[in-house]
């Protein structure tokens, strides 16, 4: 083995071939016997596919470019779209990402709209499509904007009519429900099609806040009876509802402080663990019943398995393989089950449990090792001491090359990666972005900082009017931790996150001497403006529980809001921005360059034409991550191979 100081080894991840494994598979569903899901495509623009597995096992790239099935409801978005089969041909229905109109397909044909372009605001928006061949309909939420405000949307559940009468009348569209709250998820219909259930919830809480599971009865013509609430509340956050086949009501809600499953109302299976999480996205499922009686489960405490839970005893036996970590999508058919696993060796793929014969096995999207694995890194699980004694839970890759070792008088540099969110998690699954650091010598922590999902409801709610502090003390005790017991060197400590985690990292900059450097990318740093019709409907409220109602502590917003402390940022930073971004806007970053302006401070800003909340195009996230490593290059001193230089401007 050679030696080189950290930060200077040569390795087979480049920027390229991490921009092109990024995103996973998603949205997984039945089409007959057939498995569907979509999946990026980050060298064609960043769009999303849908692909099918045939019969044979092959899998089938269904829509050629320019189709992106991705929806923007609720800007996020959710599950884009619905199949089912129909004269033994294939009908699916789906979200065009470019002008947000529902289609139907059929293989064979071209799509054909189902809904209309609305000449007002953000236009018409779609998601969890249901496709209702007994009415000759597709229900779904829709999300309507009445105005050119962020703010001016109204969401119902609508049923739109599959024989394409309302692609240019919106007016053909039936609207199911009133607007009883401000925001709903999709319908899950019982059984015998008499009962539809859904979750509703209101400014200023988010699902993971407080959610209401409302339930109405279906007349035969398919139109909804008077809407009652019968669980949830401010404080009771539901995050999944369905029905068994037995007609049973089914639902995850956290009332115990953690999102256990509930069978009319009776728990099914008390465990301090999750069943459930953020409803970030509508559509995501965390269980799914069987025709049989058993539920299929994704659960687990700082991590999440594929199980399958018996409602009698409470039971869950979990599907044995290598995988470690599962996301919130599931389907069922029969006694298949089909979902999205990864693993610390191995990126998401889509994986199916069968339930007779307990195999599980890789259908599709599998894993393909692109250089040899013995470059991935070698994470650890820890869990550190944070302020007042509490415990902070992170993930800790080393740096790692079979090839190279740095002398034995070096520290290596490591980068805190705080995540977005911030209600979320950082999963500890293979990511070549992780891997582009650590085989190069520069560790990597991703810390799951007070305000996580995975470890409870109370674990979650300490971020409550805390966010700028919590979160920051926990990046900075972890880094500090490293940097004492000799694993980081202390001098070289970076600290970068995206969306919330760019806030994170901005806010570390600007209150702690913690870091060398940081990286902030498409962040919020004006909290007061935020608030005040900066981003979109669903989060415009959020920094209520976040920070505090503006109106009562807007001194708060001042004190934590980094750009209005810009004369504290004494490091350097690279700041990235995606120019069509509507929920952390450029604005955002202009304002807060204008501040630094004079300052002396060595910064970099990139700004990226058609890249929105999250970067999806190939070429964005080579530029992304060549410009974060050369920024540590200059600050650590050292010399990575084949790295364009970023130029840093005072």
């Amino acid at each position: 083995m050679r030696t080189l100081a950290y930060g200077s080894w040569p390795s087979p991840i480049d920027a390229a071939l991490a921009a092109a494994h990024d995103g996973h598979p998603e949205w997984v569903g039945f089409v007959g016997d057939e498995v569907w899901w979509t999946e990026p495509r980050p060298t064609e623009a960043g769009r999303r596919t849908l692909v099918r597995r045939l019969a044979d096992g092959t899998e089938e790239p269904v829509l050629p470019a320019p189709w992106n099935v991705r929806s923007r409801v609720m800007e996020y978005g959710g599950l884009p779209w619905a199949g089912t089969v129909q004269n033994g041909q294939p009908l699916v229905v789906f979200v065009n990402f470019t002008d947000q109109r529902l289609y139907r397909y059929k293989p064979g044909s071209e799509p054909e709209p189902l809904t209309p372009v609305s000449p007002v605001g953000g236009g018409l928006r779609w998601a969890e499509p249901q496709v209702r061949p007994d009415l000759g309909e597709v229900w779904c939420v829709l999300e309507e904007f009445t105005g050119e405000g962020s703010g001016d949307v109204r969401r119902v559940l609508a049923a739109v009519p599959l024989d394409r009468s309302a692609a240019e009348d919106r007016h053909a569209v039936r609207e199911l429900t009133g607007e009883r709250h401000r925001f709903v998820s999709g319908p899950r219909v019982s059984p015998d099609g008499r009962k539809a259930a859904w979750l509703g919830w209101d400014h200023p809480r988010m699902p993971w806040d407080g959610t209401e599971l409302v339930l109405a009865e279906v007349a035969d013509d398919g139109t909804f009876g008077e809407p009652r609430i019968v669980a949830g509340g401010p404080e009771e956050s539901i995050a999944q509802v369905d029905w068994g086949f037995d007609g049973s009501l089914l639902y995850a809600s956290d009332r115990t402080g953690w999102w256990n499953l509930y069978r009319d109302h009776q728990p099914l299976c008390s465990r301090e663990e999750e069943f459930g999480g953020p409803l970030w996205k509508l559509g995501q499922r965390w269980f799914a019943p069987l025709e049989s009686g058993p539920i299929a489960v994704v659960h687990g405490r700082g991590a999440t398995l594929l199980g399958v839970l018996d409602p009698e005893t409470g039971e869950v036996v979990d599907a044995a393989g290598p995988w470690t970590e599962f996301a919130s999508t599931l389907a069922v058919h029969g006694e298949r089950i089909v979902g999205v696993g990864a693993s610390p060796r191995s990126a998401y793929e889509v994986v199916e449990l069968d339930t007779r014969t307990g195999r599980a096995r890789v259908i599709g999207a599998a894993h393909d090792d692109p250089v040899d694995p013995a470059h991935y890194p070698e994470p650890q699980i820890r869990t550190f001491t944070g302020p007042a004694g509490r415990d902070i839970h992170a993930h800790i890759y080393p740096p790692h090359n079979p090839s190279w070792a740095a002398p034995g008088d070096q520290l290596p540099p490591y980068v805190i990666w705080a995540h977005g969110g911030p209600t979320s998690r950082a999963p500890l699954v293979l990511d070549l972005e992780i891997a582009y650091f650590t085989s190069r010598g520069i560790g990597v922590a991703e810390v799951n900082y007070g305000g996580s999902t995975g470890h409870g409801r109370e674990y979650r709610n300490r971020l409550r009017e805390q966010w700028g502090v919590v979160d920051v003390e926990d990046c900075a005790a972890v880094a500090l931790a490293l940097a004492e017991e000799g694993t980081a060197d202390r001098a070289r400590l970076a600290v970068r996150g995206g969306s919330a985690g760019g806030w994170t990292s901005a806010a570390s900059l600007v209150t702690t001497d913690v870091y060398a450097c940081g990286t902030i990318i498409y962040p919020v740093l004006d909290l007061a403006n935020w608030a005040s019709g900066e981003t979109h409907d669903f989060e415009s409220q959020y920094l209520e529980t976040l920070v505090g109602p503006l109106a009562d502590v807007p001194a708060r917003y001042a004190e934590r809001s980094p750009v209005e402390h810009a004369d504290r940022v004494t490091a350097p930073f690279l700041l990235m921005q995606g120019l069509a971004d509507v929920i952390c806007p450029p604005v955002q970053c202009e304002r807060f360059l204008e501040r630094m302006r004079g300052r002396q401070v060595p910064h970099a800003y990139l700004a990226f034409e058609g890249e929105g909340h999250g970067f999806r195009r190939a070429d964005t996230m080579i530029r992304a991550l060549e410009a974060e490593l050369s920024l540590y290059a200059q600050v650590f001193g050292i010399e990575p191979p084949g790295v364009p230089t970023l130029e840093l401007t005072k």
